[in-house]
C-alpha cells in the first residue's frame, strides 16, 4: 500500500516507518513539520535503505494544501502528527497551538478523506493518548482504562487530543469514514525528544546536575517501549475493525519515585541528585491501561516494555546516541531564550 504518515519523524513516527520499512512491503510518505521535536536525522539513511519506498514532505497537518494530495495518493493514512508535551500546554499561550495542530489538524485530514473519491473507504488510524481519560486512583491496581472509560481530560494538551477523537469518531457516524483510534499509554525508547521524562532525566545525569521530581513522586505511569507501541499500530491498520477503538498499554506501572531511583542507579548515583519541585498544575495521579482488546482481537502483545532490561537498554541507547539529541536539546534551548526575550 501506499502509506501517508503524519508526524513520522517524531518519536513514535520515527520507529513505526522504520518498522513499516523493514517489515512490510508498504511504501512511506511522511508529512512532518519538522518543529523542534521533529528531526530528519532520526530517519537518516531509510531513503537509501529502501529505494523508491521512502518520501518526506515536510509541511503541517493543517495546511490543506499540503494534506489534500497527499491523501488523494494514500491507500491509508495512520496520524500520528501532534503537540504532545503537557507542560508546554500549561504555560501561558501554550495551549493555542495544540488546539491548532491537533484538533484543527486532525480535522483538516478528515475534510481531505470526505473530499477524495474513495476515501471514506481508506482506513485512517488516529493515534491518541490514555490522557484523555484523565487519572486513575493510587492504590487501586484492578481499576485500569479500558475502551469503555469515559474522557475526563486535566490539560490542554489532553483535552485537544479529546477533542480529536471525537472528531473521527464523529466521521465514523456521520459518514461512515473506515477510521480507528487507538490510545497508548507513555512511550519509552530510542529517538524521543530529551524534554520528556526518561531521556531528559538521562541528559541531566550525564551532564552531572540533578533531576526534577514533581510532588511526592508517587504519581504512576503505565510505561510502554515505543516499538511495542509501533507494531500495535501496524495491527490496528491491518486487523483493527472499522469504527473500533483500541487501548495499548506495557502492563509496567511505575511510580515516578520508583522510575527516577532506577535511573540514578543505572548511573550509580543517590538520592542527592534529586530536586524537589512544585507539583505540575492538574497532575494526574495514575495512568494504567487495561489492553485485554486488542490482544484478543488483533493478537498483540508487548515484547520489549519490561523492566528493568528495557530501561536500560534505552539509557545505553542514549549514552551511546549522544550527538543526535545533544544538538536538538540546545536548540531547544536557544528557542526558548527567544520566546522570553
Amino acid at each position: 500500500m501506499n502509506l501517508l504518515v503524519t508526524g513520522g519523524s517524531g518519536f513514535i513516527g520515527t520507529t513505526l516507518v522504520r518498522l513499516l520499512l523493514r517489515e512490510t512491503g508498504h511504501r512511506v510518505v511522511n508529512l512532518d513539520k519538522l518543529t523542534y521535536s521533529g528531526d530528519t536525522g532520526s530517519l537518516a539513511g531509510v531513503g537509501g535503505e529502501h529505494p523508491g519506498r521512502y518520501r518526506l514532505v515536510r509541511g503541517c497537518v493543517t495546511d490543506a494544501a499540503a494534506v489534500f494530495p497527499l491523501v488523494a495518493e494514500a491507500d491509508a493514512v495512520l496520524h500520528l502528527a501532534a503537540e504532545s508535551h503537557v507542560d508546554r500546554s500549561i504555560a501561558t499561550g501554550g495551549a493555542r497551538v495544540f488546539v491548532e495542530t491537533n484538533v484543527m489538524g486532525t480535522q483538516t485530514l478528515l475534510d481531505a478523506l470526505r473530499s477524495t473519491p474513495g476515501g471514506l473507504a481508506k482506513r485512517l488510524v488516529h493515534v491518541s493518548t490514555d490522557e484523555v481519560y484523565g487519572d486513575l486512583p493510587l492504590g487501586e491496581p484492578g481499576v485500569r482504562f479500558t475502551e469503555e472509560t469515559p474522557y475526563a481530560p486535566s490539560s490542554p494538551y489532553s483535552a485537544s487530543k479529546a477533542a480529536s477523537d471525537l472528531l473521527v469518531r464523529a466521521a465514523v457516524r456521520t459518514h461512515g469514514q473506515n477510521a480507528c483510534v487507538t490510545h497508548c499509554s507513555n512511550n519509552f525508547g530510542p529517538w524521543q525528544f530529551p524534554e520528556k521524562v526518561i531521556p531528559l532525566f538521562i541528559a541531566r545525569l550525564m551532564d552531572g546536575r540533578r533531576v526534577p521530581l514533581y510532588g511526592d513522586g508517587r504519581n504512576v505511569r503505565d510505561w510502554l517501549h515505543v516499538e511495542d507501541h509501533a507494531r500495535a499500530l501496524l495491527a490496528v491498520l491491518e486487523r483493527g475493525r472499522a469504527g473500533e477503538t483500541y487501548d495499548v498499554g506495557g502492563d509496567n506501572e511505575r511510580s515516578n519515585a520508583e522510575l527516577t531511583a532506577m535511573l540514578l542507579d543505572a548511573f550509580g548515583l543517590g538520592e542527592d541528585r534529586i530536586e524537589r519541585v512544585a507539583d505540575r498544575p492538574g497532575h494526574d495521579r495514575r495512568y494504567a491501561i487495561d489492553a485485554a482488546k486488542i490482544r484478543r482481537e488483533l493478537g498483540w502483545a508487548p515484547r520489549r516494555s519490561a523492566w528493568p532490561e528495557a530501561l536500560l537498554e534505552t539509557v545505553a541507547w542514549y549514552r551511546e546516541n549522544e550527538a543526535w539529541w545533544r544538538p536538538l536539546l540546545e536548540k531547544a534551548g536557544r528557542a526558548q531564550t527567544k520566546r522570553r526575550n
